[in-house]
């Protein structure tokens, strides 16, 4: 079951699609990673939704992976007597520790931390943004806080500070309950809420210790500036508009959005674009055209992967959303101007050797008789390399690990299988060939471009480019080919 596209689609699975049957149709329609969200259901309901994808992905012989997407700390006005007070632009209160029922005069904000990080002038959102309040006078118990827009505050509504970084780790007690089940499941990708600093995302390595990759969601402005150090700890990155959007000018996401997608295409880190793609379609069998615009513009940039939320954890239209997506992608391909996009950036030949050799892969691979390249990796690094060339022809990833091949599911144009470890360059050249057959990558007689490094199954030793051709007259679907080139 190939793409017939090189960006890939994350579904967040829900009550609307945790069903087995719906997640086989999604996985049809086009879904390559599927999310869970910690943020709701019970674990009880993550471990049916894990085991759904891979019951999919048996049945479909094509890796699925599936992303744990913790909580993070969610900072929190305490309760009021009254459950919700009127407000209006210069209304004056103040923000404390005090567990006390709030009024109009005062209420908790339960957060000590926060109250250290603050000073004088800062702005308070409340809400998502929907009451923003500056700070006055302030100590490191409570502070004075003046209304500049907004009606209502009500119970438990989540704060957001942008102009500071809040000392708290990115990582709750509950993150780590959630965390610890996650990997007991054997989930693929670990995604990390709300990092601000490098540091949040070395203690999550740190604690995964290879079990799983790790993904920062970029969130917070505070992350923006320091978001070649946050990425030096990535295996992946999202562009989280939600709550961005909730912490800068709506004219600045566009922009963060572009940021993030340069500098993790640079260093060939797989990009998620999240939040919103298609939030009409949670309601609606059809997306706006802003919403297609969206979509389709996130394509161009060339991210490697656009996510779904609501749109199919809780909507009334999970297929449809998937299917649209879908198709607007495959539009984008074929658009003739698209694939100048693809070739106007890539990165530096004089980094390694390695870079210099999958550089050249790639030029080679233009040859309109490449029919598409062969990848053999073990731990991914290799194939990751080719996919941030953006080649236009097809990338087959063949790895020996399970897991490889699901976390590849993620990443930009390749194509991850199942295949042996190569042990001669003569078996490697025949497993290619006939991976690449048995897949429908390649016709009789058409050349294949071939991708491996020696000793064979040494992580990052990619040294070998071999120029192979599938035999004139052979039979792609059985025998030898069949046996080494697996599906999961």
């Amino acid at each position: 079951m190939q793409r017939a596209r090189r960006a890939r689609i994350v579904a967040t699975l829900g009550p609307a699609s945790r069903a087995p049957g719906t997640v086989k149709a999604l996985a049809q329609a086009g879904v390559d990673v599927f999310r869970l969200n910690f943020s709701h259901g019970s674990h009880d309901d993550h471990a049916a939704a894990f085991k759904a994808v891979r019951g999919a992905e048996m049945a479909l012989k094509r890796p699925l992976g599936v992303l744990a997407d913790l909580q993070g700390p969610k900072l929190r006005l305490g309760r009021f007597a009254d459950v919700e007070i009127d407000v209006k632009p210069g209304h004056k209160m103040r923000f404390d520790l005090d567990p006390a029922l709030g009024d109009e005069t005062r209420v908790q904000m339960p957060h000590p931390e926060i109250f250290r990080a603050l000073r004088t002038g800062m702005l308070l959102l409340i809400d998502d943004g929907r009451v923003r309040l500056r700070v006055g006078e302030r100590t490191d118990e409570w502070c004075d806080v003046t209304v500049e827009s907004g009606s209502k505050l009500s119970d438990r509504k989540g704060v957001a500070v942008p102009e500071a970084v809040v000392p708290v780790s990115a990582l709750t007690p509950k993150d780590r309950e959630d965390l610890a089940f996650a990997l007991r499941l054997g989930v693929d990708w670990v995604a990390l809420s709300f990092v601000q600093k490098a540091e949040d995302m070395a203690e999550l390595k740190q604690i995964v210790d290879g079990q799983a990759a790790c993904l920062a969601k970029i969130e917070k402005p505070q992350a923006l500036n320091d978001l070649e150090s946050i990425l030096d700890y990535c295996d992946g990155v999202m562009v989280a508009r939600g709550d961005l959007g909730v912490e800068m000018e709506p004219e600045e996401v566009p922009v963060a959005q572009k940021k993030i997608l340069r500098a993790a295409r640079q260093r060939g880190v797989p990009a998620i674009v999240a939040t919103q793609m298609l939030e009409s379609m949670t309601s609606s069998p059809a997306p706006t055209r802003a919403e297609a615009s969206d979509v389709a513009n996130a394509v161009y940039e060339g991210a490697d992967a656009l996510m779904l939320s609501a749109e199919t954890a809780a909507g009334d239209y999970p297929l449809e959303a998937v299917a649209i997506m879908n198709r607007i992608m495959e539009r984008v391909e074929r658009d003739p101007l698209w694939p100048g996009l693809m070739d106007a950036e890539h990165a530096g030949m004089d980094i390694d050797d390695v870079d210099a050799l999958v550089a050249a892969a790639r030029k080679a691979a233009e040859a309109s008789s490449t029919a598409c390249m062969v990848v053999f990796t073990t731990l991914g690094g290799t194939a990751r390399r080719m996919s941030r060339e953006r080649p236009l022809q097809p990338v087959l990833a063949l790895t020996p690990k399970p897991e490889t091949a699901r976390r590849l599911a993620l990443v930009w144009g390749l194509e991850p299988r199942l295949g042996d470890q190569p042990v001669s360059l003569e078996g490697l050249t025949d497993d290619a060939v006939q991976a690449a057959m048995l897949y429908g990558l390649a016709e009789p007689g058409q050349r294949i471009l071939i991708l491996a490094g020696t000793p064979f199954g040494a992580p990052g030793a990619a040294n070998l480019l071999r120029l192979a051709h599938a035999p004139a007259h052979a039979a792609p679907r059985g025998g030898q080919g069949a046996r080494r080139a697996r599906g999961t």
